[in-house]
Parts: structure tokens; C-alpha cells; sequence
């Protein structure tokens, strides 16, 4: 019988995989903004969708040339739900797996798992340390700076905006002040 983690113990399962601090924390990120989104857009369920968010790179730190293919095998033998195996995995798509998003919650997760990473990278370099102050516009400037946060992929972080439905400026206003309002400052 597959069960769902609490969002305490999705961390838990994340630390038994990851020790570096940025994956534990990109976890975190993605997570709270998972829960931000799900606030809006299904708030039955604000906690699944953060357990989805906060296990969605699972294997990345041991597993990156498995990643979203090993993360599956890894839930399974930890019996969790099939949905979040699926849901996790679906952020891979068109990288690693053929799993394509389809629950609005699979959509957001691949949508913001790069774009935290490009928004964070973004309010590094403010002055302010902090997306406190940050401003559509200027993740706008460095989204079209390729060399900028090379590793964040624009074509998914579009992609995703499309798979939404949302202009590319609404989806980064919407993580932007999902990053304001649950992350302290000092976690960026």
C-alpha cells in the first residue's frame, strides 16, 4: 500500500539523498512554491503538491544522468504514491523521460523548477541579496542574457509558460511573489 509523505517527511526522504545544502534547498524553494501555486489553483491539496515539489530532483545529487529515471525507482521502493512518482518525474520532460506533464500541478512543477533557479540567480546579484526587490523586468533582461545562469534552461521555463497558458511575464510575476512571501531573505 503506497502512501503520501507529510511535507516534513518528504524532506527527510529528500536529506537521505542530497547533503549538498543547494539541492536541500532547491527543494525548498520548489516546494513552497508549489505551495504558493496550489493555494490559487487547488487548495485541497497544498501540501501534495509541495511533497511534489520538494521530492521532484530526488535523485538528482546522487543519480544526474538518471535523473527522473532513477527518482522513480527510488519512490517505489520507498512505497510512495504513484501520483508523486509520475508528477516528479514529468519535470523531465523531453530531457530524460518521455513523461509528459499533464495535471496543471505537473505543469507548474516543470514550469518553476528552472525558473526558481534563474529568479534566484537574478536576486544574487541585486544589491538587496533578495527578491524582495526584484522586479519582473529585471528577470526579463536576464532571461534574454543566455550566458546568465547558462544552466537554467529558458526553452523549459517557456515551454512551461505555454503548457499554462500563461504569459511568460504573469508566470515569472507569480514566482516571483510566491518567492517573496514564503522565503526569508536569507535563503535565496
Amino acid at each position: 500500500m503506497s502512501y503520501i509523505p507529510t511535507v516534513e517527511e518528504a524532506y527527510e526522504i529528500l536529506k537521505k539523498y542530497n547533503k549538498d545544502e543547494f539541492h536541500l534547498k532547491h527543494g525548498k524553494i520548489v516546494s513552497d512554491v508549489m505551495g504558493y501555486f496550489a493555494e490559487e489553483y487547488d487548495p485541497e491539496h497544498v501540501d501534495y503538491w509541495k511533497v511534489v515539489g520538494m521530492l521532484h530532483d530526488l535523485d538528482f545529487e546522487m543519480y544526474p544522468e538518471q535523473h527522473c529515471i532513477k527518482g522513480q525507482e527510488l519512490m517505489t521502493e520507498l512505497d510512495l504514491d504513484e501520483g508523486i512518482i509520475r508528477s516528479t518525474a514529468s519535470h523531465g520532460y523531453g530531457i530524460t523521460v518521455d513523461i509528459k506533464p499533464e495535471l496543471y500541478m505537473e505543469k507548474v512543477l516543470y514550469a518553476i523548477d528552472e525558473l526558481t533557479g534563474l529568479i534566484g540567480a537574478v536576486a544574487i546579484m541585486r544589491p538587496s541579496k533578495s527578491v524582495s526587490d526584484l522586479e519582473v523586468k529585471s528577470v526579463m533582461k536576464k532571461f534574454k542574457t543566455a550566458s546568465f545562469a547558462a544552466g537554467c534552461s529558458r526553452e523549459v521555463i517557456q515551454k512551461g509558460a505555454d503548457m499554462l497558458e500563461m504569459e511568460l511575464t504573469e508566470l515569472i510575476d507569480k514566482t516571483i511573489h510566491a518567492m517573496r512571501s514564503l522565503i526569508p531573505e536569507m535563503e535565496i
